[in-house]
């Protein structure tokens, strides 16, 4: 399988993440992720029970062999698997089979978020963080962070201090554009975290104002992202400061889907997104030579 961090082109890899297109199983996602012009998938190999996700396991026998024969059908690539979610009664080993998977279909990366509720539990989302990522080694995939503004670890400075702390070779932070903006991070915290850390950028768009209740952050989150270029997300001064990165679109809009259908939504996702993105280029580290 040809490597999951560049196009044959050399540029940037374009994934359809999951959440975009929940409905779907993982080989209908490819399908659909193909005819819309895409270079990878993002799937969902470790399922959340959430309102509106796919009905079957995506680690049954018969899924994960459709999954296989849509990949090899559309020649499209693996970028990264979700979601291991750190709980309360959270134990990592359970995250095994979908890095089994993932490694052997040349994903290399793994989403991590933390959703237990005590403010306390420091020590124990670092040691489930390590330990995911030692598991993980194995497989050739790192384990990217994220901070899902209605989730335990909020900011990136939160999500920061816990892989400075398990300090391992495949640890990783994952930026979504829309916490970002959500979170209230300036952008110049990005430059803040090693390069080394950041993998591929999570994009989608927003309008300006904040939701002042976690009902409405999920909402948004959820179901009502905009294409990149609709709404007022600094993309540009976002990739300025990051090292050249893949892109995984990660856009659920329920209406649009229900208008457009999951291709042409799909379409749109990425046709925004490459026209948003088309003259963004990292600046990193000239902007770190003059900060300096």
């Amino acid at each position: 399988m040809p490597d999951s961090q560049t196009t044959r082109e050399g540029g940037p890899i374009y994934s359809l993440a999951h959440l975009t297109l929940i409905n779907c199983t993982p080989a209908e996602l490819v399908y659909v992720a193909a005819r819309a012009g895409y270079d990878a998938v993002s799937p969902r190999f470790i399922t959340m029970n959430v309102p509106g996700e796919f009905d079957h396991h995506p680690l049954d026998k018969a899924q994960v062999q459709a999954t296989r024969t849509a990949l090899a059908t559309t020649g499209l690539t693996v970028l990264d698997v979700e979601l291991a979610r750190i709980t309360e009664d959270c134990d990592p080993r359970d995250f095994i089979p979908a890095l089994e998977l993932g490694g052997e279909l040349g994903a290399r990366h793994m989403i991590m978020s933390a959703w237990t509720t005590r403010r306390d539990d420091r020590n124990f989302l670092l040691d489930v963080y390590a330990e995911t990522c030692d598991l993980a080694v194995p497989y050739g995939i790192t384990i990217d962070l994220e901070f899902p503004s209605f989730s335990r670890l909020r900011t990136l400075d939160e999500v920061l201090d816990i892989v400075r702390a398990a300090d391992r070779p495949n640890g990783g932070i994952l930026v979504d554009t829309l916490y970002l903006h959500l979170s209230r991070v300036d952008l110049g915290e990005l430059l803040h975290v090693p390069p080394e850390w950041l993998h591929f950028l999570h994009i989608s768009d927003c309008l300006p104002g904040i939701a002042d209740t976690r009902e409405g952050m999920v909402q948004l989150a959820r179901d009502a992202r905009l294409y990149p270029g609709e709404g007022w997300i600094d993309f540009a001064g976002i990739i300025e400061r990051c090292p050249p990165m893949n892109y995984s679109i990660e856009l659920p809009n329920q209406s649009r889907v229900e208008e457009l259908g999951y291709e042409e939504h799909a379409r749109r996702c990425l046709t925004h997104a490459k026209r948003t993105f088309g003259p963004a280029r990292s600046k990193r580290r000239e902007i770190t030579h003059l900060a300096a």
